[in-house]
């Protein structure tokens, strides 16, 4: 059944989430150990500034419980109301492959031009997702 077609990518971001939060925790046990920064820091997030790639990682993993929230909506919703054909499924692995892309990017060289790109490509997808979604709705 084709409905839970859309369990795959869901799972997929959900790895990525994990992946993020792996490096995250590597990046400020680093930060900690080479005495970048005190773990008290960890406390209340207050003090001094964690280093660069831990503010980063941090960022990243913030953002993926931002958009990607309304990518998990249009998804249960489209199970829930029979939208899973071939277009449906195939925005929502778009939307995973333009997220590993955005991810790809920022946790590495970061260059900005390319960034951004990622990030309105996976805005342009999810908007058709919800698109696809709400017109197939209303045609029923």
């Amino acid at each position: 059944m084709i409905v839970t077609h859309l369990v795959y990518p869901m799972a997929a971001m959900v790895l990525l989430t994990v992946v993020v939060l792996v490096s995250l925790f590597r990046s400020r046990v680093a930060a900690v150990r080479t005495g970048q920064i005190d773990k008290t820091y960890f406390r209340l997030y207050q003090g001094s500034e964690e280093p660069e790639l831990a503010r980063k990682v941090s960022r990243h993993f913030s953002n993926l419980f931002e958009a990607p929230v309304l990518f998990y909506v249009a998804c249960l919703a489209a199970m829930i109301s029979g939208v899973t054909g071939l277009l449906f499924v195939s925005l929502a692995w778009a939307y995973v492959i333009a997220r590993v892309w955005h991810a790809f990017i920022h946790l590495g060289g970061n260059r900005l031009s390319k960034r951004i790109v990622a990030y309105f490509v996976s805005w342009i997808v999810l908007v058709a997702m919800w698109v696809t979604l709400v017109v197939a709705v209303s045609w029923r």
